[in-house]
């Protein structure tokens, strides 16, 4: 180690990895007091003590259509990031989801004698979905990669099986705060909801997606209002969508109550106070099996895309807590599937007979790392192994 103190370059190219980033950088000044950081992040990394190379924003038009009109200067970001790696002379490099724009940086350090053999070993924050589609993809990361740090328990043997050594650290979801009893009396209170059931609707984080599956939602919605006299709908907000969510919900039965994007107290709230959710398939399944919410999935997508996915997916379930807890409790309507007729009964039996899902739900957080120590704590445990620090001795709160 440089100077005898720990040095860390870490790449995260989202704000989910952001947050995770700032985590594993709290995680390794609390085990490895004065460790030094490099490399690029978002607000949360940068509020954690690193000085982003450039604007994080940059990495999130690493896509199909958007990388184009951005190529070269993408491409010169890469080389600028192996190099400002390779001048910092870290003991390990950690790059945190985002594969598309970390793995080329990864590359580029391999190459220059910037990764093992006789480099920094290279971490890599969050695999593949390889037990979902593309299971390729993992071989391809295994030249690249020394150590792969998993969210999901059945990720590691996974990546063993690609070439790559692999630590579970556990899902962020499981440190999330969730509301109070006092909170959820004030978010009802402030809504004019004292007394209602409440129904969760969740049509996606993305333009695209509301566009495409807020209209089978709401189409949904007049059968399962009527068959639940008096119930509410609330819809929490992605940042920049309160527009087009607005539009949406404006004709929708059970006098929506939008939460503003920002107001996560309200989320919270919302979240812990619902008696169930109509929800767009994704990692918003973990966030309501964190609050007990039990829930009905749905997600469609273009024609071409559906058909290809249909032919490259490997599992019969899309959602996590059906997967984490090996079972197939929470309904599911995806693709051809995605249909309000179809929805609309199944969310009626669901605010009809919400235990159905209770022990799933509480399977998947156990089984996702809670109770234990922090998923950035256990992240920053593996790291300093990589690095050649060795494992801390026990901390004295018990990590």
């Amino acid at each position: 180690m440089a100077g005898g103190g720990l040095r860390v370059f870490l790449i995260a190219g989202e704000a989910s990895g952001d947050k995770l980033g700032a985590a594993l950088m709290a995680g390794l000044r609390d085990l490895a007091p004065g460790v030094e950081f490099a490399g690029i992040g978002g607000a949360e990394m940068q509020a954690a003590g690193m000085r982003s190379l450039f604007d994080m924003q940059e990495l999130s038009l690493m896509g199909l259509v958007e990388i184009l009109p951005k190529y070269f200067h993408l491409k010169r970001r890469i080389r600028e990031t192996a190099a400002a790696a390779l001048d910092f002379a870290p003991d390990v490099v950690v790059t945190i989801d985002s594969p598309d724009f970390c793995l080329r940086v990864a590359r580029i350090l391999r190459a220059s004698g910037g990764g093992q053999p006789g480099g920094p070993p290279v971490v890599h924050y969050v695999a593949p979905s390889v037990w979902a589609w593309r299971p390729g993809r993992a071989a391809r990361m295994a030249p690249l990669v020394d150590h792969v740090l998993t969210l999901l328990p059945f990720e590691p043997p996974l990546m063993e099986a690609a070439g790559m050594a692999a630590t579970f650290v556990g899902h962020p979801v499981v440190a999330e705060p969730v509301a109070s009893d006092a909170e959820m009396r004030a978010f009802r209170d402030a809504q004019g909801l004292e007394g209602a059931r409440l129904l969760l609707v969740l049509p996606g984080s993305r333009r695209g997606e509301i566009a495409r599956l807020g209209p089978v939602l709401g189409a949904a919605l007049p059968d399962i209002v009527a068959a639940v006299p008096g119930l509410r709908v609330v819809v929490p907000v992605a940042p920049g969508l309160m527009d087009a969510v607005a539009v949406l919900t404006q004709d929708w039965p059970g006098a929506p109550v939008l939460i503003a994007p920002g107001d996560r107290v309200a989320k919270r709230a919302a979240f812990r106070a619902a008696d169930a959710a109509l929800a767009a398939s994704g990692t918003v399944a973990l966030e309501l099996a964190a609050n007990e919410t039990p829930m009905v999935v749905a997600y469609d997508m273009n024609r071409l895309s559906r058909a290809i996915i249909k032919r490259m997916l490997l599992t019969d379930s899309v959602n996590l807590v059906n997967l984490v807890s090996e079972s197939r409790v929470v309904p599911e309507f995806i693709g051809r599937d995605c249909r309000a007729e179809r929805i609309a009964p199944a969310v009626v039996e669901v605010l009809e007979a919400p235990e159905a899902q209770a022990a799933a739900m509480r399977l998947t957080m156990e089984r996702l790392g809670r109770g234990g120590a922090a998923p950035g704590l256990r992240a920053a445990r593996a790291v300093l192994q990589m690095a050649g620090a060795g494992v801390p001795p026990p901390h004295p709160r018990g990590i």
